[in-house]
């Protein structure tokens, strides 16, 4: 890793930032709307996207710049197990295409901002409503923080802000500065800010993916070399070579099923969901996204290419970064740590924009101001996204960058525990409300004391996201075995609390509802009763 700042691979960079933060600021007048104090419009973009910008914003939301980085790091440093990520991606594009044109509708048709006012409309409960939300902020935080470590990532391996024994201040000084353009133009534009940056982002990134899967094995004499240098590093740790062991396949496959069912369950991926202007956006997205997945596959390969190339590094999370930094021109190096700069600011301003709409409508103005105007519910939201990304930082900036990776690891397991109430709730009201909301506890609870237990060789909880699976005895992911027990639990109180009478709350959507599309006869956007008719 060289000492120095790298001062062409700074400067590009620094041109593309600097274009990214202008298209963020003047996002605010693209499909300016009539009415910008609505969370309709600061958090969904107006729900106005068409099919290429829905593409661009969810590629921009799910590939993110610790999916850059992190994804060739597992290769690089497991081996083949860090494969798990291309076939989950494959595994969850069908899943999607059966209930996210549903949620769509049925959010169209009741002005549905977030899964949780779904869930309350849905079973008529609040406490479940709170429970999913308070569920996605916690799952989301971490999250956010990733992407300040790839931002920091890149910073490191281009020597900006000195060494390990630099003031603190001045050795993240162009973190801060990066996380406060992101908050301004988060808060002035709203989703649609990341929706006009992500056509940067997804561009350079394919670019260079392209560029690197035929520039890189050139310079190291072919893919049989890679592939070969991979195979002796591996076979030496024992490690498995290029196929995981198999004692790691229950890992693996339960990793990847798990990872699937949770994708689309975070806050995130929902906001770019819901920002599109029809149902039919949603299904033609479920069809071409897998794109993303082809170039999933060959981002991974960078993984032995950095081993064949002979990158030394001690956190593996400097392995691209470090490669890129070694085989390409300065010029270029720049644009690929441009890639994934800006691969960060993409999902973090989409993930702080969604944490921020379930505070709002789901804590805020369902337990704090039920009677909240559309125009204080935005700023609210404005306000706690700011809030979100700060937490965020401040996360990135006192601890160790892996313990904020296992506790996005942790996040996962958290997140899936809400596919019943989702998911379910979009095909069937059979299950009860208060079972929901004990199976997400019971899910909850195993899921977190399970992961506390783990330990790595950096930390003596939280090491991890998988554990033997009781009953099994082989080793699995720890968030499918509490989603297990999760719907496990789940049915057996439904049919407890069916047999007792016990209240079953109010259902306020109907069966059509979950089909309509945009355009439809009687299928216009319902304004919550505290808020019809308000204007400003």
């Amino acid at each position: 890793m060289n000492d120095g700042v790298n001062g062409v691979a700074l400067a590009v960079f620094i041109i593309f930032f600097l274009a990214v933060t202008v298209m963020g600021f003047l996002a605010a007048r693209w499909r300016k709307a009539e009415n910008e104090h609505s969370l309709d419009e600061w958090g969904l973009g107006g729900r106005s996207f068409g099919t290429w910008v829905t593409w661009f914003l969810l590629g921009g939301d799910l590939y993110t710049a610790y999916t850059f980085v992190a994804v060739p790091a597992a290769i690089y440093a497991a081996g083949a197990a860090g494969f798990f990520a291309v076939p989950y991606t494959i595994l969850v594009y069908p899943l999607i295409f059966t209930f996210l044109p549903r949620l769509w509708s049925v959010s169209h048709k009741h002005g549905y901002v977030t899964t949780s006012d779904f869930v309350r409309g849905r079973f008529g409960s609040k406490g479940l409503s709170l429970a999913v939300a308070v569920t996605g902020i916690l799952a989301t935080m971490p999250y956010i923080a990733l992407q300040l470590v790839g931002i920091q990532a890149v910073l490191d391996v281009m020597g900006v802000g000195g060494g390990e024994n630099t003031n603190w201040f001045v050795k993240d000084l162009p973190l801060l500065i990066a996380f406060g353009v992101l908050a301004a133009y988060t808060y002035s534009s709203g989703l649609r800010a990341p929706a006009l940056i992500a056509f940067v982002k997804d561009t350079l990134i394919y670019i260079v993916i392209a560029v690197a899967i035929i520039y890189i094995p050139i310079k190291l004499g072919g893919f049989d070399d890679v592939f070969g240098a991979a195979s002796e590093k591996y076979t030496a740790a024992k490690a498995g070579g290029l196929v995981p062991l198999e004692a790691g396949q229950w890992t693996y496959a339960t990793l990847a099923l798990g990872s699937a069912l949770a994708l689309f369950m975070y806050p995130h991926s929902i906001t770019a969901t819901l920002s599109s202007r029809s149902r039919e956006v949603i299904r033609r997205n479920t069809t071409i996204l897998p794109l993303y997945s082809l170039m999933l596959g060959l981002l991974a390969l960078l993984g032995f290419m950095a081993i064949a190339a002979g990158v030394k590094v001690t956190n593996p999370q400097l392995a691209i970064p470090q490669l890129f930094e070694d085989m390409f021109p300065d010029w270029f190096a720049g644009v690929a740590f441009a890639a994934i700069g800006i691969g960060a600011l993409v999902p973090a301003a989409i993930m702080s924009i969604a944490a921020a709409n379930l505070f709002t409508r789901n804590i805020y103005k369902d337990f704090i101001k039920p009677d909240a105007t559309p125009a204080q519910e935005t700023k609210v939201s404005k306000l706690v996204s700011l809030l979100v990304k700060v937490g965020a930082l401040v996360f990135v900036l006192t601890m160790d960058k892996t313990v904020a990776i296992n506790f996005q690891l942790l996040g996962g397991i958290w997140i899936l525990q809400t596919f019943p109430a989702l998911v379910g709730g979009l095909f069937t009201r059979w299950f009860h409300r208060w079972a929901l909301l004990a199976g997400w506890a019971v899910g909850m609870v195993y899921g977190t004391v399970a992961a506390y237990g783990v330990a790595s060789p950096t930390q003596k909880h939280f090491g991890g996201s998988a554990k033997e699976i009781p009953g099994i005895g082989e080793i699995g992911y720890i968030g499918l075995t509490a989603f297990v027990l999760n719907v496990v639990v789940t049915v057996v109180l439904t049919f407890v609390l069916k047999a007792v009478k016990a209240p079953d709350g109010v259902d306020e959507t109907s069966p059509e509802d979950y089909t309509a599309d945009a355009g439809d006869p009687g299928v216009e956007v319902e304004l919550p009763p505290a808020t019809a008719g308000t204007s400003h």
